[in-house]
This record gives C-alpha cells, sequence and structure tokens, in this order.
C-alpha cells in the first residue's frame, strides 16, 4: 500500500502523518512494517538519540579521568567539559540559525529548514577531539609551572601565596602554549574551510561547524574563559580529596626529564692493550728528610760550620 503526502520532508507535520499511519490497526495475526524516506529517516533519528545519552556519558567519564591523571585535580576536568559543550554549543547553534532558519542567504547558503541527523554526532566527535587536545596543551603548561613554583608541595602555602602562584603558573602557561594552540587551530580551520566551497548542503554544515567551533576554543575559549576561570577559582583549581590525591600520586600521569646519558667509554683499538682495565697498586713510602750540613772541607781540613 502507498501513501502519498504533500507535507515538507523533515517538516513537523511529516512526523504528525507518520505518527498517525503508526496508529492505525493492521490486519489480525498481520505486522505492518513501513518504508519510505520520511521513515528512514524517522528511524535513523530514533538509533541516534537513543544511544546518544550513552555515548556522551562514556566520553564524558573517560575524559575526567584521564584529565584527573593529569592535572590531580577534580575541578580542573570538570571545566574542561563545560569549556568543550560551549564551543560546541556556539558551533550548533551558529548552524541552527544560518542553514536552518535561512539567515546569510547572500553568502551562497541554502536554508534546509533542518539538520542531518548524524551531522552533528560526526561534528560532535571531531570538534570535542580537537578542543580537549588543545586543553590538554594548556593545562600540562600550566601545571608544569605549578609544580615548578612549589605551590603544591606538603609544606603548604599561605591562601595569598597559592593564589599568587596559581596566577603566574596560568599566565606563563597561556604564553608559552597560546601561540602553538593558535597556530594549530588555524592550520585546522584552513583545512576544514574547504569543505565550504562545495555545493553540496551537507558539506558546508559540516565544514563550517568545524571552523566555528575550533576557532571559537582556540581564541575565546582557551585564551580567556579558561584563564578568567582559573584566576576566580585560584589555589582551588588543584584541590581533590585525599582518597583521589592518594590514587593521583600512585598512578597519576607525570611528565617526567630522563637524566642524561652518561658518555660511552671509549673501547680500545685493537691490537692494543687497555691499561685502564689492568689493576694497579701503587705504594708510596715518605721519602727521608736529607741530613743537615754539619760542616765544610776546606784544604783537607773538616771545618764545623
Amino acid at each position: 500500500m502507498t501513501v502519498s503526502s504533500t507535507a515538507p520532508l523533515f517538516s513537523a507535520a511529516n512526523d504528525a502523518q507518520l505518527a498517525r499511519l503508526h496508529d492505525v490497526p493492521g490486519p489480525a495475526g498481520r505486522a505492518i512494517e513501513m518504508g519510505g524516506v520520511a521513515q528512514v529517516n524517522r528511524d535513523s533519528v530514533d538509533a541516534v538519540t537513543e544511544r546518544l545519552p550513552l555515548v556522551l556519558g562514556l566520553m564524558a567519564a573517560i575524559t575526567f579521568v584521564l584529565l584527573f591523571l593529569l592535572t590531580g585535580s577534580v575541578l580542573l576536568p570538570i571545566k574542561a567539559l563545560a569549556c568543550n559543550f560551549l564551543s560546541l554549543t556556539a558551533a550548533f547553534g551558529a548552524l541552527v540559525w544560518i542553514f536552518q532558519d535561512g539567515h546569510l542567504g547572500a553568502l551562497g547558503t541554502t536554508p534546509s529548514g533542518t539538520l542531518v541527523a548524524n551531522m552533528p554526532v560526526l561534528l560532535f566527535c571531531i570538534a570535542f577531539g580537537l578542543s580537549m587536545d588543545y586543553e590538554v596543551f594548556l593545562l600540562s603548561r600550566i601545571r608544569e609551572y605549578w609544580l615548578a613554583s612549589g605551590a603544591a608541595r606538603p609544606a603548604r602555602p599561605t591562601p595569598k601565596q597559592a593564589h599568587a602562584a596559581n596566577d603566574e603558573s596560568v599566565a606563563l602557561g597561556v604564553a608559552r602554549t597560546g601561540r602553538v594552540i593558535t597556530a594549530a587551530a588555524l592550520v585546522m580551520s584552513m583545512s576544514f574551510a574547504a569543505l565550504i566551497a562545495a555545493h553540496v548542503s551537507f558539506m558546508r554544515m559540516f565544514g563550517l561547524g568545524l571552523v566555528l567551533a575550533v576557532f571559537a576554543d582556540a581564541t575565546l575559549v582557551r585564551m580567556v574563559v579558561v584563564p578568567a576561570f582559573m584566576h576566580v577559582m585560584g589555589r582551588w583549581n588543584w584541590w581533590a580529596p585525599r582518597p583521589l590525591a592518594w590514587l593521583h600520586d600512585r598512578f597519576g600521569i607525570s611528565e617526567g626529564v630522563d637524566p642524561a646519558p652518561r658518555p660511552p667509554t671509549p673501547s680500545p683499538s685493537p691490537g692494543r692493550r687497555s691499561w685502564s682495565r689492568c689493576p694497579i697498586s701503587v705504594n708510596v713510602r715518605p721519602v727521608p728528610a736529607p741530613n743537615p750540613i754539619l760542616g765544610v772541607i776546606r784544604d783537607g781540613r773538616f771545618t764545623h760550620v
């Protein structure tokens, strides 16, 4: 049985018609199966949204554990997740405003009225990974300066000294990694911007979303929001309960410096004996002092001095 509809595809009216068709009872003992583009799209959306909470929970949990092992803090992983979702939310909002609502049509964008179900998932995975990569760059360097300041040692400094050490560590970390993060973001943005030139709406959405997410994360979030947040929190950035602090001391990820290698011992030339391997014992005996001069002999006669 074929049922046609005049409702636009992916619209609310189309979804309402599908719901009414599902409510139609079938013949006794028979199962009704539905097909078509609208039904396939609805099945895809249901499959994505059904597993989405599980995927988001696993990503957040794994990210939290890894960042905790790196920083030894409970607050910094939560801050990293919040900042990542902030940049992704800005990118998704821009896509909805441009492609779904139909703004900026003079730039050649074609309003589709909706976003494809699998596009936000792909965009989220790639943009989240890149954002977390920049976060690791920044936090690892800030933590390096925080440990070098001595404020993390058992002999705790005063709150004022700890706050000053935290601000100095954040400033040095941002200064040392800011150019690297910005350069990496520019390279990735230029690569993703090539997708905007495509004449396929899906590719344009994907490219523009990645460019906006990477650019917003590397400039506004990492260089403004993160330092401001860490300045406000002060020494509480590095706080963790005692059991978790012990766990980090035992299993934490640290960037150790390998000792300098020893210079190789020169091997003896072939055919020559290596005297450096022969044990030599030397007995040093004291040399007796010479006797003092008692006199001189002149013309065969001894004269006392």
